[in-house]
């Protein structure tokens, strides 16, 4: 187990193991989660930004077309059975 000290800035140094452990350099962006019993840190990842357009090409799919209304009727449904 490693232990570590808050500075009065708030700061919190990882050991260095542990920094390495998970590919943790100079600039890592984490998210801090309060989980009730302490906090977690995970890596925060963040998507790069681009356009519809550029991604769209990539959502294949090879089965019927399906409707506004029989989407939109899924949609009702799931939320239905989530609510139970």
């Amino acid at each position: 187990m490693h232990t570590t000290k808050l500075s009065s800035k708030g700061q919190v140094i990882i050991p260095k193991t542990l920094r390495s452990r998970y590919n943790w350099n100079t600039g890592q962006k984490l998210s801090v989660i309060d989980t009730g019993d302490g906090i977690l840190l995970k890596p925060s990842h963040t998507f790069r930004k681009t356009e519809l357009e550029k991604v769209a090409g990539i959502l294949k799919y090879s089965g019927k077309a399906v409707s506004i209304t029989e989407m939109e009727e899924a949609i009702k449904k799931g939320a239905r059975e989530h609510k139970q």
